[in-house]
Parts: C-alpha cells; sequence; structure tokens
C-alpha cells in the first residue's frame, strides 16, 4: 500500500530538482527578459533625456533680486545671474509644465494600454507604443524650433502616450515568461532597465551635448529605439505556447510555474473586486509616494545640479546620472535576495515585500535630506544623492512585481490602474518645483526635498497596513464567472 506513495513522492522530488536545474539554466525567458530590459530602459531615456538637455536649450533667467543667504558661490560677485547660452526664452514655470507634459499621455494611456496588452498580446502593443516614442523623440529639435514651447508640450504629451503601455506590457510579459520562483530575479532584470536608462540618458547625454550639441540627444536615442524596435520585431512572442524556437522543457517549466491561468479567453475583467481591494489601493498608494520621490529627483536634479551648485554640463550628466548606476545595481542584488529569502529560507512573501519597499522608501528619505543640507559642497550632495537612490533600487523586487504577487492574470490592468494613478506624480512635481522654486535657490529647493520625504514615507506606512503579497480570488477565472453568475442571478430577482 506504500508503493504508490513513495512512488509519488519520487515523481514530486525529481520534479523538483527538475524544477531548480531549470531555474539555474540560462534559456530563452532570459532573452526575452534582456529585450524588456532594453525597452525600459530605452524609454526611460526618452522621457528623461529632455531633463538635462533642456539646461543648455534654455536661456538662464536672473534672480528677480531675491537673495539667499545660504546661495552658493558664483563666478560673478552677484546675485544676479544672466547667461544667455539657450535658444529657447522659457521661464521656470513654462519649463516645468514641459518636462510634466509627457505625463499628461502617459496617464492617460495606462489603462488602455494594459487591456489591449492582455486582450491582443504584448508584442504589437508595446511595439507601436515603443515606435511613436521613438519617433517623437526624433523629431524634438524640430518641433521645438518651428512651434515652440506649446509644441514641444504637444510632442511630450505623444511620448508618453506611446510609453503608456510600456510598464502594463512588460508586466504582461512577466505573468507569461516568468515563474513564480523567478519572479524577483527576472523582474530585477526587466525593470532595472529604467536605472540604466536613468544614467545613459544623464551621463551619456552630457557627453552628447558638450560635443554635438542638445539636438544630438533626441537624434541619436531616437534612432537608438527604432533599432530596438527591429529587434524586438523578430524575437518575441506573447507567450512560451506560440514561440517556435523555445526548448520543451523550458516551455513547460514556465507554463506550470508562473501561476498564470491559460485560459485561450478570460472572463471578463472583474472591476467591482478590483477597484475595491483593500491590498490593490496599498499598492497604488505606494507607487504614488515612490513615484513622487523619484520623479522629483529624475526631472529636476539636473535643473538642481546647475541653478544651485553652478555646475558644468559634464559634471552635471555624470553626477545626475550615477545615482541611477547605483540603482541599477542595488535592484540587480536585491532581486536575488528576494528569492534566496523567499525560495531558500521560506519567509512569507508579503513580508519580503513590505521589508525591501520599505527599504526603498527610508533610504531616499535620509539621502535627500541630508543632501539637501549638504550646502554647497558638490562632492557630499552627491554622495548623498548616489546613497539615497541606490537604496531605492529595492522597490523594484518588491513594489515593481507586487502587481503580480496580486493577480498574474489580470497583471496588465492592475499595472495600469497602479501605474497611471502613481503617474499622476509625475504630473504635479515638474510644475510644483517650478512654482517653488522661481528663484532656484538653496532654501526654496530644501522645501521640495522635505515635501518629498514627507509623502516617501507617509505613503510607505500606509501600505504596511494595507497592502499584501497573497494572490486575490478574483485572479482565479472560474471564481470571476462564479461571482458574475451570482451578481447576474441577483439582479434577475430583484426584477422578478
Amino acid at each position: 500500500m506504500s508503493t504508490p506513495t513513495l512512488l509519488m513522492a519520487d515523481v514530486d522530488d525529481l520534479e523538483r530538482k527538475k524544477n531548480e536545474a531549470l531555474e539555474n539554466k540560462w534559456g530563452l525567458r532570459h532573452i526575452i527578459g534582456i529585450m524588456g530590459f532594453f525597452a525600459v530602459g530605452i524609454g526611460y531615456i526618452h522621457r528623461f533625456c529632455l531633463s538635462l538637455a533642456i539646461t543648455e536649450m534654455v536661456r538662464s533667467h536672473s534672480k528677480e533680486g531675491k537673495i539667499d543667504v545660504e546661495s552658493c558661490p558664483f563666478v560673478l560677485n552677484t546675485t544676479m545671474v544672466i547667461q544667455h547660452t539657450g535658444e529657447f526664452n522659457w521661464g521656470e514655470e513654462t519649463q516645468g509644465l514641459i518636462l510634466s507634459s509627457f505625463f499628461w499621455g502617459y496617464v492617460i494611456n495606462q489603462l488602455p494600454g494594459g487591456l489591449m496588452a492582455e486582450r491582443w498580446g504584448v508584442k504589437w502593443v508595446l511595439g507601436f507604443g515603443m515606435f511613436v516614442s521613438s519617433m517623437a523623440t526624433l523629431l524634438t529639435p524640430v518641433v521645438s524650433r518651428t512651434l515652440g514651447a506649446w509644441g514641444l508640450i504637444c510632442l511630450r504629451i505623444a511620448i508618453g502616450f506611446g510609453q503608456g503601455p510600456l510598464y502594463p506590457s512588460l508586466n504582461v510579459l512577466m505573468s507569461n515568461w516568468s515563474s513564480a520562483n523567478e519572479r524577483g530575479r527576472l523582474g530585477a532584470i526587466v525593470f532595472a532597465g529604467a536605472q540604466i536608462g536613468n544614467f545613459v540618458s544623464m551621463a551619456i547625454s552630457g557627453l552628447i551635448i558638450s560635443s554635438l550639441g542638445w539636438t544630438g540627444v533626441f537624434y541619436i536615442f531616437g534612432g537608438i529605439g527604432i533599432a530596438w524596435l527591429i529587434v524586438w520585431l523578430f524575437v518575441y512572442y506573447n507567450s512560451p505556447l506560440e514561440h517556435p524556437y523555445i526548448k520543451e522543457d523550458e516551455r513547460t517549466y514556465i507554463i506550470t510555474t508562473s501561476g498564470k491561468t491559460h485560459y485561450k479567453d478570460l472572463p471578463p475583467t472583474p472591476w467591482i473586486p478590483i477597484l475595491t481591494s483593500v491590498p490593490l489601493w496599498g499598492l497604488i498608494i505606494a507607487q504614488v509616494g515612490h513615484d513622487w520621490g523619484l520623479f522629483t529627483i529624475i526631472t529636476d536634479l539636473p535643473k538642481y545640479m546647475k541653478s544651485v551648485l553652478h555646475v558644468s554640463v559634464k559634471e552635471n550628466g555624470v553626477i545626475s546620472g550615477v545615482p541611477y548606476l547605483g540603482m541599477w545595481f542595488f535592484a540587480i542584488l536585491s532581486g536575488w535576495v528576494v528569492d534566496w529569502m523567499i525560495v531558500k529560507l521560506g519567509w512569507g512573501i508579503s513580508l519580503v515585500r513590505k521589508m525591501f519597499i520599505s527599504i526603498a522608501s527610508i533610504g531616499p528619505a535620509i539621502g535627500i535630506v541630508a543632501a539637501s543640507y549638504s550646502g554647497c559642497d558638490k562632492v557630499l550632495t552627491s554622495v548623498f544623492f548616489i546613497f539615497g537612490m541606490t537604496i531605492m533600487g529595492a522597490f523594484i523586487p518588491s513594489l515593481k512585481v507586487n502587481a503580480l504577487d496580486l493577480s498574474p492574470n489580470y497583471a496588465g490592468t492592475l499595472m495600469a490602474i497602479v501605474g497611471g494613478i502613481g503617474a499622476i506624480s509625475g504630473i504635479l512635481t515638474p510644475y510644483l518645483v517650478g512654482v517653488l522654486t522661481p528663484n532656484s535657490t538653496l532654501l526654496e529647493w530644501r522645501l521640495v526635498f522635505w515635501i518629498s520625504v514627507v509623502v516617501l514615507m507617509g505613503t510607505n506606512i500606509i501600505y504596511l497596513i494595507m497592502g499584501t503579497a497573497k494572490t486575490q480570488w478574483w485572479n482565479d477565472p472560474d471564481q470571476v464567472r462564479s461571482y458574475t453568475e451570482g451578481k447576474e442571478k441577483s439582479k434577475e430577482k430583484e426584477t422578478a
């Protein structure tokens, strides 16, 4: 009577060992992950390369006679800083509108992009979005010179619209191509592309601008986007079931361990359960706080380094870019640590996610405050910014994959909701910075940084209370069908 039990145990043990071997073996899913990495990297270059370029595009304005007792010394012994080096006469508020306009289009197309990626597949939805982003980037110099600030704002909205499906699509990609046991690592590979993109958009842009002028940034990075698109169309297929070149053992491994239900047709999206989900709203609030801190730094750190610390464009690019290289490294390291804690140590997924999301909030808060009180010391300021933004990398294998924890089947929709609402921070922060720093003084910027710290810490506390990594009941298509049928029967009884 015990033989079948032993045989079943042996089969389970063999299956477990086979899966462990596949986890440590390079496969097509990793190549797909690298393509996702480059998609995120190029997308972030397109969205944020303007942050550094605009410091050379515009003319610096006078300080309106305002005296900042903690202002950093400049070449001239005066409180008036006037440099007529740029082509465009755009004030701080106008620059804030230009920098925030990307997120207007980005927010609008998050949810539609996620729904399209889930229903029609990632290949063409993401591919078309990146085509729009690349072409609009290529057109930036021409549009800026011919149509001015409002033309550039419209173009930036188009770039945002094209990139709206980026994160929702990549969450669908992850749900199709990643094992639940590898989600932290593969997620770190894919989503850490943002940090490399930020580094390139700052550090490399500084070198390009110093040698080719600000227009070179948009021509080079727009062209790279088109090159990625060509490779993407040949390499990517929407799932392991469709890919003609995947090995059968890897296909089986992904399908059986992903946690995704492989129905040809999912039931209608359960909007009411999703939108009333407490864990989802905890994740949304955490995303808002993270994006507030991140977008404040990404979009406005180059302006701070130039207007407050008076660094050159080369220095500015390096100083503004290095923090994201540190964030990328820490994201990859965190991804391995997260999976090790969950798989090897047996820690609860919710505990690990909350731990790393908290690290990603506390670290940046400390770094931002310390940098704002470092005065005119460029080295010390840079060290604190690098420290804070490096530690923020812990959000990649925690915050960015939490939507997959809640629902692998509706990951695109969840990420669209989370990313769309979170991206509102990207609309508010650049414009708020423009309003709060009309004279670009150290004291004005200190207030900006303190606001970011309060938002980061407050939203993190809320997530600790509301958040979880437990898969929600509405992820199961059969339960969703039962729920829908129950609602319909209740309506029939009410009308009878």
